[in-house]
């Protein structure tokens, strides 16, 4: 897979900062590259000496992680289903069935703004494995790509003995890129739990999770930042409390086309980018998965829309807008019970 986010928070777990070197153990930390994006994982309390074999051990989960959902490698399982022109259920494993389970129940729940079956369009106007247009699509390829999406055309399946994909329009291509850094961010938790690694903050792209505690025996702590071009710009810091946290924003991942700036984020309804004045939504949520899937509906749905969902809902959501010169900021009650300070009113 072949991500085009860039890492949206300040990963400023207290283990990671000057006062660490305070600490009779610092902070392990590791990173690397994978969908196209960045990954990271902190641990605290962990022997120096597993560095190595941790930093293999992660690289090859998310390569099977990639190695399932890429849309770049035509050998992928996702790409293999894509080109798949039939309708007999196709195997998958569990994991896959449970990120597109996900990302249905999340598409329902958001009328259809976050469609992992926007693939058409998001290649279209040139985010996907094809280049960027030459021109603006005309209103006929527009809906010729429409014609090839749907939440309702995609299935799963679950068996006693196995699980499956269906579609019922072979065209359908599914593009899982939306929650692929939640699903990978999962991953590697779990992949922690299993080696025994109780306390740690992990990240791939915009999509972070913690347990436990810093080297310090301080809660992790996360900034999310502003929607400028500089990176250590700080909105607000939240402690994750042993949650997912995924932001997904329209002011970085962008290209100029005919005179207008094109936003990576496509609005199924219309078939176009959006337009609108939201440019960052935040969420927090048990995991990662399911902050990565609401983040994009909410972009999709702009700031009242989004509000009213996030109510309804009950999501800790934290949305900028931009307004005039400058931007403002709005919080769920949800979000509140994990806010630390923010810089902005």
């Amino acid at each position: 897979m072949r991500f085009q986010n860039i890492l949206l928070f300040s990963l400023l777990a207290l283990g990671l900062s000057g006062c660490e070197k305070n600490s009779s153990q610092p902070a392990l930390v590791l990173d690397g590259k994978t969908m196209g994006t960045v990954w990271r994982v902190s641990v605290a309390g962990v022997d120096p000496q597993r560095k190595a074999v941790l930093q293999q051990l992660i690289q090859q989960q998310l390569d099977r992680d990639d190695g399932e959902l890429s849309t770049w490698k035509s050998d992928s399982v996702l790409s293999r289903f894509n080109q798949y022109q039939g309708n007999t259920p196709q195997p998958v494993s569990a994991d896959m069935a449970d990120i597109v389970t996900e990302a249905l129940r999340i598409g329902h729940k958001t009328s259809g703004a976050m469609d992992i079956t926007v693939g058409p369009l998001v290649n279209l106007w040139g985010f996907g494995p094809t280049k960027q247009p030459a021109h603006t699509p005309s209103e006929a390829e527009i809906a010729a790509a429409q014609a090839l999406t749907g939440l309702q055309h995609l299935r799963v399946i679950q068996g006693v003995d196995g699980q499956w994909l269906q579609k019922d329009l072979p065209g359908l291509y599914v593009d899982l890129s939306t929650m692929g850094e939640g699903y990978a961010t999962d991953h590697l938790a779990r992949l922690m739990e299993q080696q025994g690694i109780t306390n740690y903050l992990v990240s791939v792209g915009g999509a972070v999770l913690s347990r436990g505690v810093n080297a310090n025996q301080q809660p992790w702590r996360v900034a999310i930042q502003k929607p400028t071009d500089r990176e250590n710009a700080v909105e607000a810091r939240v402690d994750l409390q042993g949650h997912g946290i995924s932001t997904s924003g329209s002011y970085r991942n962008y290209y100029e086309l005919d005179g207008k700036r094109i936003s990576h984020v496509i609005d199924p309804p219309t078939g176009r980018p959006i337009e609108h004045k939201l440019v960052s939504a935040t969420v927090i949520a048990t995991t990662a998965l399911e902050a990565d899937g609401w983040d994009t509906g909410l972009m999709v749905l702009g700031s009242e829309r989004a509000k009213a969902l996030a109510l309804k809902e009950h999501l800790a959501v934290y949305l900028i807008s931009k307004q005039g010169d400058g931007f403002t900021h709005w919080m769920s009650p949800q979000f509140k019970t994990f806010l630390i300070d923010q810089t902005s009113q």
